[in-house]
Formats: structure tokens, C-alpha cells, sequence
């Protein structure tokens, strides 16, 4: 691909989502974005920024936006945070909660709905511990097609099989042909919407719990930096943070602290002052 037409992508891709398209990955843009060009009538990449120069076309542009931003996932991913949330946080919050007063979970990378399943799931084996306490998630995810399929809750016998215990899977989807589906009790306590992390958290009210797992390893440090503080800003003050294997906030913010010996696992620091959302 020509040099300028890949720092077009690139700062298209920067303006719309936040992501960077360093240059090792450009192998990507012929995989993910030559079914668009294909679709637009044009017979290489090249050909599709060349012909974006020159018009302002949003639809284009999010299709571009949508098809270079990752949804890898899977049922349970990484185990570990799911076991700390239900060893460590359900009970904290269990024990920290006045009877009656719902907790609230956001997944701010929700792509196909694993995590925000996974999670449902949990509840549910865990409702005796749970004491009557009711847990509302919000899934979101930047690219809409994704959030359609989470909304479906369809899934191939491939996707199933990642992750998801046989006995839950038994339990908790039904099988529709060569497909298996979420059984509609699972989705009763969650909303999901299409939401990009750019924009401000205000509309989303507060949390007790953020998944915010494996991507922020896609923004520059002044954007992690920016997203980090106004989740903070909109978490309760003895609120727990998820982050992936691979992510951080030590040198990014102030307003959150490691759990000693939970990897992945952050609190809220209750004095911290961070930007405003």
C-alpha cells in the first residue's frame, strides 16, 4: 500500500475510534478492508482511499472504522477474571450494599457477548450467594455489527466450544440447527448498545464494576490515559476495575490500585481526583 494511503487509514482510524494502525500491521488492510473495496466497485485498497479523498462519505467510513477494529473473544476468556469476580467482588459488594440496591457491571468492550454472558452465567450459579442482590449489566462495543450478534445470542458450535463449560453450555443454550442459542433468562438483566469509548461515559450512569479488558492495548498512552480517568468518574468509590493480561494502569493513572496478588484486578482509590468524563 502507497505511504499516504495508509496514514490516511491510519488517521481515519485514530479520528473514529482511538485505535492505532501501527505500520507492522498493515497486513490487515487487504484481509479486512478488500471485501469493502470489493463491494465499492474498486479493485484494491489503493483504489478505495483514493476514491474516499476526494468524498466525504461517513457510511464509508465507519464501514472502514468497523472492519479494522478487533472483536477477537471468547466464553470465559482468560478464566481468571471470572473467578476473581466471583470469589472477590460479588462478595465485597454482597456484604457493602444496602439490601435492596442493584449493583451494575459495564463490559466496555463487549464485542459478540461473550464476556457480558459469562458473566450472566455466574450470577446466576451464584444467586444464593448473591443474597437477593440483583446485578444489571451494560454491554457496549463500538462496532454495531457486533452488538447485533450479542443481542441475538446465536453462536456456532465453534464459539461454544471456546471457553464455555459443557455443563453450563447444557444449561444455558439451546440448540436451534447447527447453532446454539442464549436462553432468554440470561438476557434479562442486560442492556446493550453500540458506544464508542471516545465519547463522554455521562449518558451511562454510574458503576460498580467495569470490564474494560484487552483494549486499551489499542489506543496511545494519552488516550488510555483519558479513558482510564473517566471510567474512574463514573464508578463507585470501593469500585473494581477489569483489565486484560496484558494491559496497565501504573504510569496512566492515579485513581485506581492494584489488588495485591489478583492480577488484572484494580480498585478505585476512594481520595483520587481524576478528569471529568
Amino acid at each position: 500500500m502507497q505511504t499516504e494511503n495508509f496514514q490516511f487509514l491510519a488517521d481515519l482510524l485514530m479520528k473514529k475510534s482511538g485505535h492505532l494502525l501501527a505500520p507492522e500491521k498493515g497486513y490487515l488492510l487487504d484481509s479486512r478492508l478488500g471485501p469493502i473495496a470489493r463491494k465499492e466497485g474498486v479493485d484494491s485498497v489503493d483504489e478505495l482511499v483514493r476514491s474516499m479523498r476526494t468524498r466525504n462519505d461517513e457510511r464509508l467510513n465507519w464501514a472502514i472504522t468497523e472492519a479494522m477494529t478487533t472483536n477477537e473473544t471468547f466464553f470465559f476468556r482468560d478464566r481468571t477474571p471470572f473467578d476473581l469476580f466471583k470469589a472477590e467482588v460479588i462478595p465485597h459488594l454482597v456484604e457493602n450494599r444496602r439490601p435492596g440496591v442493584k449493583a451494575r457491571i459495564w463490559c466496555a468492550a463487549a464485542s459478540a457477548g461473550q464476556e457480558p454472558y459469562s458473566l450472566a452465567m455466574i450470577l446466576r450459579e451464584e444467586r444464593t450467594a448473591l443474597r437477593g442482590m440483583q446485578m444489571d449489566i451494560l454491554a457496549s462495543d463500538i462496532s454495531e455489527k457486533v452488538i447485533e450478534k450479542a443481542k441475538a445470542g446465536i453462536y456456532s458450535q465453534f464459539e461454544v466450544q471456546r471457553g464455555l463449560p459443557v455443563q453450563l453450555l447444557v444449561k444455558y443454550f439451546q440448540k436451534d440447527g447447527d447453532m446454539w442459542k442464549v436462553d432468554p433468562s440470561l438476557r434479562q438483566n442486560i442492556a446493550f448498545r453500540t458506544f464508542n469509548l471516545l465519547e463522554s461515559f455521562r449518558t451511562l450512569g454510574t458503576f460498580d464494576v467495569v470490564f474494560c479488558r484487552n483494549v486499551l492495548i489499542y489506543f496511545n498512552q494519552e488516550t488510555k490515559r483519558d479513558i482510564l480517568n473517566r471510567i474512574a468518574e463514573r464508578m463507585a468509590p470501593d469500585g473494581f476495575l477489569f483489565l486484560g493480561a496484558a494491559e496497565t494502569v501504573l504510569g496512566l493513572s492515579d485513581a485506581f490500585e492494584p489488588v495485591a496478588g489478583k492480577r488484572g484486578l484494580y480498585r478505585r482509590k476512594q481520595m483520587a481526583q481524576a478528569k471529568v468524563a
